[in-house]
């Protein structure tokens, strides 16, 4: 079982005017993989707030997993990736390029996406973008490597 936390950054989310959509989409994504949702919040477009989260779940919680949804693109409203590389030790750079990738293969705005994947303590932290529809071609190119990635970054046995 993977301890998974789910941080949706959208300020109309926050105020309870959008519907997190995305969010039902990781649920479904990840319950193959052994995935369960230990926390989930949504906070709005902000860097202080989302990277207090992002700490929380990592040092407190110590979830295996966080994904965050939304922010990663160009509005200056977007700073998930700058709060997430605010908090995590480490770069995983593969995991947003294979998500770019994929997303490419759908539209070219993808190249757009400005996420980030990372390491704090024994958390993964990856973003992912905002709409259900990019989520869905993003966790789906990356999830089935999340779990060997997940007992990689703990030290738990692993076939290499």
């Amino acid at each position: 079982m993977l301890r998974v936390g789910i941080l949706t950054a959208s300020t109309l989310g926050a105020r309870g005017e959008r519907e997190d959509t995305s969010g039902t989409v990781i649920r479904e994504l990840i319950a193959p993989i052994g995935g369960k949702v230990e926390a989930y919040q949504v906070v709005a477009d902000d860097r202080a707030a989302i990277e207090d989260v992002l700490r929380r779940w990592s040092d407190e919680l110590r979830l295996d997993l966080i994904l965050t949804t939304g922010g990663t693109g160009l509005s200056p409203t977007d700073v998930t990736p700058e709060a997430t590389r605010g908090v995590i030790e480490r770069e995983v750079p593969g995991i947003a390029e294979a998500m770019r990738i994929e997303g490419m293969r759908h539209t070219p705005r993808a190249m757009l996406s400005r996420a980030v994947a990372g390491v704090r303590g024994q958390t993964l932290i990856i973003n992912l973008p905002g709409s259900p529809r990019g989520v869905r071609e993003s966790l789906s190119a990356i999830v089935e490597v999340l779990p060997h990635a997940i007992e990689i970054l703990q030290h738990r046995p692993t076939d290499h």
